[in-house]
C-alpha cells in the first residue's frame, strides 16, 4: 500500500493481507472502528486505492441517517447497476429481498475479486445492517473483501449495539483506530510548518487533541498566521474557521446529551480555577466529583458521565490537570466547544452548574465564579451567594475577585438601600485595589441613593477618603460638611463626620486650619457635638502645637477611651490615641491600640483611619529603630501617584509616609545608593502639600547630610520646618527638623545659629517631656555647645534615654558623649562610650551609626572590641525574656499578655532571636538557649 497514514501501519498491513486473500478466492469481513475524527474514512479510502491497484472491483457505499427510511438503501447504493439476470429491487419479503441482493453480489464476484467498501455502517438502515451481518457469515466462501467503518465512541446516550454484536469474533477482523500520539501529531505539524519551534508545535499538538480531523483543520486555519504568531486561544482568531467547524461536527455526531455535557464541562472549566485552600484530591476522586457535578447540572446519568469523561481522556480530548480534574486539552478546543452555543444557553448552563455546586455544598467562591457567567434576575439565592463570596474574597486578600462578584451582584434587581450598600463597597474596593478612576463615581452614585443615616455616613467617609487620596481635600471635606444637615438627631454620627473632616484636612494646610478652627469653636460652644473622637483629635492638635505634655495628653485620651463609643467613632479614637501614645514613647500601648483599630476595620470599605493606623504602625517601628523590619514590612517602594495599598488616602503624585520611612531605613542600614534612587523618583517642586511631604523632606535631608551635602540638607530641613509651622505643627514629636538643621548649621560653621535651633527644640521638647524628644534635643545642643557644658548635656541625654525604647537615639547620644569625652582628653571613658554605641548599633542593625562609632574609635586611637553578632550573648534583655517564655510552650498571645506588650512586639523579638541563634522553629529554642548557657 502506498502513502500510509501516520501511525496506521498495522491497519494498512491487515487490509493489504486481506486484499490478497480475496484475490486468492477467500473472503473476509474487516471492521475499522474508531472515534469521530480518528481517520476511519481516510483509512477506507486508502484501502480502496490499494484494492483497485491490485485488480479488485470496488463497490462503495456511504451510509447516512437520511437513508434509513428505505429498506436496503445502503446495500442498493453499494451494488449499483447489476447484471440483467438479477433484479435487486426489494420486495415485501425481507428475507427474499436479502437473498436476491446476495445473488447480485455473487454475480459480481464471479467476474472478479471484489472489495465492498462501506463507510459509517453504524448509520445504515436496519435491513442493510442485517444483510451485512448475514454477509459476514457467508463471505469467506467468495473472493470478496468487505471493509466497513463504524463509529465506536462512548456517548452519554447509549447507542445501539455495534454490527458485530451478534457475530462470532472469528467471522470479523476488527481493528480499532487509536488517537494519534503526541509524537505523530508533532510530525504532522512540522510537515506543515517545518520552521515551527518546539513550544508552538506542542501547543498545536494539544489543540489537536490526538484527533487527525481536528489537527488537520487547525493546521489549515493557521496557514495564514504561521509561527512565531502564537496559537490562538479563541476561535475568533481563526480563519477560515475549519477548526471550530470540525469541533462542531464532532459534537453533532455525539448526540444531544453528550453535546450538552461537553459544553457544560467547557462552561465549568472556563469559570473555574484553583481555589485558595482547596483540598488536594486523587485523580479518581476529582473525576468522580466532576462527573457528579456535570450530571447534576445536566440531568444526565452520573455513571454515563463518568464513563464519558474517562473515554474522552483516553482519546486525548481531555487531559487531567495538576489536581486530577478532567479539562479540555487546550483552551482553543474549549472555546470551540462553546462556540456553537448561543449566549443565553451559556448563561443558563452557568446558572445550572452554580445551582448544582450549591446543592453539593461546594465553596461559595466556586459557586460565585459560575454566577459571573450567568444572566441577571436569577433565583433569590444568587445574591446571597455573591455577597458571601465577596466577604470570603476580601477576608482572603483577593480584592479583584471581590470586585467581580460585586459588579455581578449589582446586575440583579435590588432595592435602593441594598444597592447603596453594595455600591459603597464596590467603589471602595475599586478605588483601593482594582480600578481607581471607577471608584469615585461609584461612591458618588451611592451617596445620591436613598439610605439610612449610618449607611450614608459610611458612604461619605469612603468618598471623602477617596477624594483625599486623589488630592481633592477640599472636595472631600465639603462632602462631609454637606452631610451634617441630614444628621440632626444623630449627635454621635455628627461628631464622627466632623472628626473625619478634620482628619482628612491634614493633607492640605489651608483646609486643615479651617477644619481645626471649626472643630475648636464647636467644642467650645457645644462639646457634645464633637464627641469623644473630636476631643481626642483636639488633644492631638494641642500635642503637635507644643501646647501639651505627654503625661496630660495620655491621661486625657485614656479617659476618653473609657467612655461609651459609637462604633463608627471608635477607629478614630483608637487611631488618634495610638498616634499620641507613639509620640509619648508608650510604644507597646500604641501598638496594641493600632491592632485593635485595624481589627475593627472592614477592608472592603474605605475609611480615613485605615491608612492612619498603618502609618502609626510604621512610626512605632521606626521609633524603635527596627530598620530591617521596616524594610521587610514595606517591601519595594510603590509606584508614585496611586492609591495607598492599605486603602486610605495618600497625596496624589507625592511621596508618602511609607516612602519617608523607607528612605530613612535605607540610609540607616547603609544602603545609600538605593536611598538616592528612591529620593530621585519624586520631584518635590510639583508635589501637592501634605504632612507626608514634610516627612519626606526631612528624610531626604538626612540622606543629603549623610552624603556630605550639608547645604542641600539644610534647605530640606528648613523647608520642612516652614511647612510644619504653617500648619501650627511646632512640637518636635512629629518631625525634629530643628535639631537636624542645627547639625547642618554647626557643620557650616554657624554654631550660634545651631545653638539657637537646638535650644528652641529643647524648650518645646521639655513641654512634651518624653525621653526621646528631650534626649535628642539635649544631644544636639551638647554637640553645638561643646566643652564641659556640652558634656554635661550629653551625660543628661544618655541618662534620660537609657530608660526609653528609643535605642537609636541612645546610640546617637552615646556617640556624642564619646566624642566630647575624647575632645576633653578622657580617652578611656570615651572609648567605653563609643564601644557601647557600636555594640548597640550592631545589635540594632544601624549600619550608619555603627560606622560613625567605629570611625570615632579609630580617631581616638582605639580598636573596636568584637561584638557578639550571634548566639545567646547577642540577645537583648527583652529578646531573652521572650525567648525563655516561648521555650516553655507559651503562645505569642500569652507572652504579650504576661509582659504587657503587643503581640507584634513578641513576634518581632522572636524573629530576631531565631536569626541570632541560627534556628528556624520555636521547638528549637530550648536547646539553643541551654547550649549557650
Amino acid at each position: 500500500m502506498t502513502g500510509p497514514l501516520r501511525e496506521r501501519e498495522r491497519a494498512h498491513a491487515l487490509l493489504a493481507a486481506e486484499a490478497e486473500r480475496a484475490r486468492a478466492g477467500g473472503g473476509r469481513f474487516v471492521l475499522l472502528r474508531g472515534a469521530t475524527g480518528t481517520g476511519r474514512s481516510a483509512m477506507l479510502e486508502a484501502a480502496v486505492a490499494h484494492a483497485a491497484g491490485r485488480g479488485l472491483r470496488v463497490l462503495r457505499a456511504r451510509c447516512s441517517p437520511e437513508d434509513t427510511a428505505a429498506p436496503f438503501s445502503c446495500v442498493l447504493q453499494l451494488l449499483g447497476p447489476v447484471p440483467e439476470s438479477a433484479d435487486p429491487t426489494p420486495g415485501p419479503d425481507e428475507r427474499g429481498s436479502a437473498d436476491r441482493l446476495w445473488r447480485v453480489l455473487r454475480a459480481y464476484a464471479e467476474r472478479s475479486p471484489v472489495l465492498v467498501a462501506v463507510d459509517d455502517i453504524h448509520l445504515a438502515d436496519e435491513s442493510s445492517r442485517r444483510w451485512f451481518v448475514e454477509a459476514a457469515r457467508r463471505v469467506d466462501r467468495l473472493p470478496v473483501l468487505v471493509v466497513a467503518t463504524e463509529r465506536s465512541q462512548y456517548d452519554i446516550d447509549q447507542r445501539p449495539a455495534g454490527l458485530t454484536h451478534t457475530l462470532s469474533p472469528s467471522l470479523v477482523r476488527t481493528h480499532t483506530l487509536a488517537p494519534l500520539t503526541d509524537t505523530a501529531a508533532a510530525h504532522l505539524v512540522r510537515t506543515a510548518f517545518p520552521a515551527a519551534p518546539d513550544d508552538w508545535t506542542a501547543d498545536c499538538v494539544r489543540a489537536g487533541a490526538g484527533n487527525p480531523l481536528l489537527l488537520h483543520a487547525l493546521l489549515d486555519d493557521l496557514r495564514d498566521t504561521p509561527p512565531p504568531a502564537p496559537v490562538p486561544r479563541t476561535c475568533a482568531a481563526l480563519y477560515p474557521g475549519s477548526y471550530p467547524a470540525a469541533v462542531s461536527w464532532w459534537l453533532d455526531t455525539t448526540g444531544p446529551a453528550t453535546a450538552e455535557t461537553a459544553r457544560t464541562l467547557a462552561t465549568l472549566e472556563r469559570a473555574d480555577r484553583d481555589r485558595p485552600g482547596a483540598p488536594p484530591r486523587t485523580a479518581a476522586a476529582s473525576l468522580a466529583a466532576t462527573a457528579a457535578l456535570l450530571a447534576d447540572a445536566t440531568g444526565a446519568d452520573p455513571a454515563r458521565v463518568a464513563g464519558w469523561l474517562t473515554a474522552m481522556t483516553r482519546l486525548g480530548l481531555l487531559r487531567t490537570d495538576a489536581r486530577g480534574r478532567p479539562r479540555y486539552a487546550h483552551p482553543l478546543l474549549r472555546d470551540a466547544v462553546l462556540a456553537g452555543w448561543p449566549a443565553a444557553r451559556r448563561r443558563a448552563a452557568h446558572l445550572a452548574v452554580a445551582e448544582a455546586m450549591l446543592r453539593r455544598g461546594d465553596r461559595v467562591d466556586g459557586v460565585a465564579r459560575q454566577l459571573l457567567g450567568s444572566g441577571p434576575a436569577g433565583p433569590p439565592w444568587v445574591l446571597r451567594v455573591l455577597r458571601d463570596a465577596v466577604a470570603a474574597a476580601v477576608r482572603e486578600g483577593r480584592p479583584d475577585d471581590a470586585v467581580g462578584y460585586l459588579r455581578r451582584a449589582l446586575a440583579e434587581p435590588l432595592p435602593d438601600d441594598l444597592r447603596q450598600r453594595l455600591l459603597t463597597e464596590l467603589g471602595s474596593l475599586e478605588y483601593a485595589f482594582a480600578d481607581a478612576p471607577a471608584g469615585i463615581p461609584r461612591l458618588t452614585e451611592a451617596l445620591d441613593l436613598p439610605a439610612g443615616p449610618r449607611d450614608r455616613v459610611r458612604t461619605a467617609l469612603a468618598l471623602g477618603t477617596a477624594l483625599t487620596g486623589r488630592g481633592e481635600v477640599r472636595a472631600a471635606v465639603e462632602v462631609l460638611h454637606a452631610l451634617e444637615d441630614r444628621l440632626t438627631g444623630h449627635p454621635d454620627l455628627l461628631g464622627t463626620v466632623r472628626t473625619a473632616s478634620a482628619l482628612l484636612s491634614d493633607q492640605d494646610q489651608t483646609v486643615r486650619r479651617e477644619a481645626y478652627r471649626r472643630l475648636t469653636d464647636t467644642a467650645r460652644r457645644s462639646p457634645e457635638l464633637v464627641g469623644a473622637t473630636g476631643q481626642a483629635l483636639l488633644v492631638r492638635y494641642a500635642a503637635t502645637a507644643g501646647a501639651s505634655s505627654a503625661r496630660a495628653a495620655m491621661a486625657r485620651l485614656r479617659a476618653l477611651l473609657t467612655e461609651p463609643a459609637e462604633p463608627f467613632a471608635e477607629p478614630f479614637l483608637l487611631g488618634t490615641t495610638a498616634a499620641v501614645a507613639q509620640w509619648a514613647d508608650e510604644l507597646d500601648e500604641a501598638e496594641r491600640l493600632v491592632e485593635r483599630g485595624l481589627a475593627g476595620q472592614r477592608p472592603s470599605l474605605l475609611h480615613p483611619m485605615q491608612r492612619a493606623l498603618h502609618n502609626v504602625r510604621l512610626d512605632i517601628t521606626a521609633a524603635r529603630g527596627e530598620y530591617a523590619r521596616l524594610l521587610t514590612d514595606l517591601g519595594p517602594p510603590a509606584p508614585t501617584g496611586g492609591p495607598a495599598p492599605t486603602g486610605g488616602p495618600t497625596p496624589a503624585g507625592g511621596p508618602t509616609n511609607a516612602d519617608a520611612h523607607t528612605l530613612l531605613a535605607l540610609v540607616e542600614t547603609g544602603r545609600t545608593a538605593q536611598a538616592r534612587q528612591l529620593a530621585a523618583r519624586f520631584d518635590l517642586r510639583d508635589a501637592p502639600d501634605s504632612w507626608e511631604l514634610n516627612r519626606f523632606l526631612y528624610a531626604r535631608g538626612i540622606l543629603r547630610l549623610s552624603e556630605g551635602d550639608t547645604a542641600g540638607a539644610l534647605h530640606d530641613f528648613l523647608e520642612c520646618g516652614r511647612r510644619q509651622s504653617a500648619r501650627t505643627v511646632l512640637s518636635p514629636v512629629v518631625t525634629p527638623w530643628r535639631t537636624a538643621a542645627a547639625r547642618c548649621r554647626l557643620a557650616l560653621g554657624n554654631p550660634r545659629e545651631a545653638v539657637a535651633l537646638a535650644e528652641e527644640e529643647l524648650r518645646l521638647a521639655r513641654v512634651w517631656d518624653t525621653p526621646r524628644t528631650v534626649g535628642r534635643a539635649l544631644r544636639v545642643l551638647a554637640r553645638a555647645t561643646g566643652g564641659r557644658p556640652g558634656l554635661d548635656l550629653a551625660e543628661e541625654a544618655v541618662a534620660l534615654l537609657r530608660g526609653s525604647p528609643a535605642d537609636a537615639e541612645l546610640i546617637a547620644a552615646l556617640l556624642t558623649r564619646g566624642r566630647l569625652l575624647s575632645a576633653g582628653g578622657d580617652r578611656s571613658r570615651a572609648r567605653e562610650s563609643l564601644r557601647e554605641a557600636a555594640e548597640r548599633a550592631e545589635r540594632l542593625g544601624a549600619v550608619r551609626l555603627r560606622s560613625r562609632a567605629e570611625e570615632a574609635l579609630r580617631a581616638g586611637g582605639a580598636r573596636r572590641t568584637a561584638t557578639a553578632h550571634t548566639g545567646a550573648a547577642s540577645l537583648t534583655g527583652s529578646e531573652r525574656r521572650i525567648a525563655e517564655l516561648a521555650a516553655t510552650g507559651r503562645s505569642n498571645t500569652e507572652i504579650a499578655d504576661l509582659l504587657h506588650v503587643a503581640r507584634r512586639t513578641v513576634e518581632t523579638h522572636l524573629t530576631s532571636t531565631y536569626r541570632k541563634l541560627g534556628i528556624r522553629r520555636r521547638g528549637e529554642l530550648g536547646e539553643a538557649l541551654r547550649g549557650e548557657a
